[in-house]
């Protein structure tokens, strides 16, 4: 007798079929299949409804064959465990009998990831009480419009430092919602450097202060930052989010795009003092409007939920890591050994931002024989280290090596670096 039964029929009366024990397995054999399926109802129960869920076993990672070294500036490498635990969890996380992309974001099983999230993220940061942590959509660029419509009135003064093409194209959206002024631009010298804090001649009537922390294009990075006269001081930090400790009392707001170092695409983090929150110009959009979503913690509308778990997962692996203190020992180490390569070279590869402001994340970098450049990149390919070609506005060579880079793939870039010369100089 035909049994009317749907897939997922199947899997919650069978947990044992061939096809869950098998991924490869053909599940269009199953109508062959002796099915001795019961009619018993089996009982789900989902961790998430206790305070203490029940955590996966960490398993030694898998070496891969085919995994490579990703050095994209984003979207970027994610850590292999976190990328495995997502995958352990993909078809029904914790025993909830759901995907999270499955989830409605309004119910216990998200609610605990997204405030879970947040928790670990102000562990890691130590996010005073007195901050609001919103996960919003639509970019960084998105927050480029979004700061001066909810912080400053269309009439007021802000000052931008200029040190790249990002701190750039804010500078230029702002101009449709306020009246910035560019105090200092480093477009004259490529943005290889980033100004004296004593010589930037600020507004002192100015409402904030924009800088771009760290620009992924140029690779130029504050070391520390400035003190606005009078003022906010707000930061674009995307490509070197939770790369390194930062004393989150120093800023009136830092937004942040999680492709980078946090998480997938589809995520912006923002960090803003609670008294900002509330002023917002009264032609700003709905969903620009900071006050809509701290009132509804980040859940006005349905936000990137999956996006938002993988964050989690990857703050939760920077915690176990010891957190930022250590992370950034990691990426001095790494750094280190890629910028000594390239200035041990003689010549062959040079890299044009000033020493003291080098990014410890993107890395650009071109060769002495730019005809050798495509070469390089084609190379290095085959050797499984994809994504080195430089941004298209600047050319020659870039080596992104956030957070998740390990630090066998650098040394397997400089290794391949130091044989490319070999046989090219």
């Amino acid at each position: 007798m035909a049994l009317a039964t749907s897939p997922n029929t199947l899997l919650l009366r069978n947990p044992t079929l061939p096809f869950l024990k098998n991924p490869n397995f053909n599940t269009t054999t199953t109508t062959h299949l002796n099915l001795n399926l019961t009619t018993k109802p089996i009982s789900i129960k989902c961790a998430a409804t206790s305070q203490t869920q029940t955590q996966i076993q960490d398993r030694p990672l898998p070496q891969s064959q085919d995994r490579v070294f990703n050095f994209a500036a984003g979207p970027a490498t994610l850590p292999e465990k976190v990328l495995l635990k997502a995958q352990s969890e993909l078809y029904d996380w914790r025993g909830c009998g759901m995907s999270v992309m499955e989830m409605s974001h309004r119910g216990k099983e998200f609610l605990s990831i997204i405030q879970k999230a947040e928790s670990d993220l102000r562990t890691l940061l130590n996010i005073p009480s007195d901050y609001y942590v919103l996960f919003l959509q639509g970019g960084a660029t998105t927050q480029f419009s979004a700061i001066p419509l909810n912080l400053v009135d269309p009439n007021d003064t802000v000052d931008f430092v200029v040190t790249g093409s990002w701190s750039d194209k804010a500078f230029k959206e702002a101009q449709k919602y306020s009246k910035p002024s560019l105090i200092w631009s480093g477009k004259s010298e490529k943005y290889t450097k980033i100004p004296s804090f004593h010589d930037l001649e600020q507004n002192p009537d100015a409402k904030f202060l924009h800088i771009c922390a760290n620009e992924t294009i140029h690779g130029v990075e504050y070391k520390d930052y400035p003190t606005p006269k009078n003022g906010l001081l707000v930061a674009d930090m995307s490509s070197n989010f939770c790369s390194k400790p930062v004393d989150v009392s120093k800023f009136g707001l830092i937004y942040a795009g999680a492709q980078k170092n946090v998480g997938p695409s589809g995520v912006t983090i923002v960090i803003i003092k609670k008294d900002l929150v509330g002023n917002a110009q009264k032609d700003t959009p709905v969903m620009l409007d900071y006050k809509i979503h701290a009132d509804n913690n980040s859940l006005y509308n349905t936000p990137p939920c999956y996006g938002i778990y993988i964050c989690g997962l990857v703050f939760e692996d920077l915690l176990e890591q010891g957190g930022l203190v250590e992370v950034e020992k990691k990426n001095q180490k790494k750094a280190e050994i890629l910028y000594n390569a390239i200035d041990g070279s003689n010549g062959f590869y040079r890299c044009p931002v000033e020493k003291s402001v080098r990014s410890l994340m993107n890395v650009p970098f071109t060769l002495e024989k730019s005809e050798l450049e495509a070469e390089f990149v084609k190379e290095a390919a085959k050797e499984k280290m994809v994504q080195l070609k430089g941004h298209r506005s600047v050319g020659g060579m870039r080596a992104s090596i956030y957070n998740a880079m390990p630090l066998a793939g650098v040394e397997k870039l400089v290794a391949f670096m130091r044989d490319f010369q070999a046989r090219h100089a």
